[in-house]
């Protein structure tokens, strides 16, 4: 009986291994939550809608694609062609694992795409996204 209840554990834990949230998601989620009392969470889908959102800068269209491509599982080029590595961690597992680096990137890419920075539910949103490609 008692091989039963462990074996029920070990079944019941399963998915709580397989949604292992990104480390940064806590400090995003404490912005969010600044920034907006109503946050409920983020968003795979807002964040892949925030991917290939379009917005006219300087007469062209922009959005994160114009450098990462439409797959962000691939090499990029931005437009002076050099070469971007692929956004997704399961491409560039060194991606989003420096904080400061993930800051100044949203930080500049946000500002060139959107003309201004992005919020911290856009940037948890994001992550959310980008870390469930597989």
């Amino acid at each position: 009986m008692k091989a039963h209840w462990i074996a029920l554990a070990c079944c019941l834990s399963l998915p709580a291994l397989a949604e292992t949230a990104h480390p940064l998601l806590p400090g995003y989620a404490a912005q969010a939550r600044q920034q907006d009392p109503a946050f409920a969470g983020f968003s795979a889908e807002r964040g892949k809608a925030l991917y290939y959102a379009e917005e006219q800068r300087n007469g062209k269209t922009m959005s994160c694609t114009t450098c990462h491509t439409a797959d962000p599982r691939q090499a990029g080029k931005t437009p002076a062609h050099r070469k971007v590595e692929p956004l997704a961690p399961v491409a560039n597992p060194a991606r989003f694992t420096d904080a400061k680096k993930v800051e100044k990137w949203f930080r500049r890419n946000c500002d060139d795409v959107f003309a201004r920075e992005c919020t911290a539910q856009e940037k948890g949103d994001f992550i959310t996204w980008i870390n469930s490609l597989k």
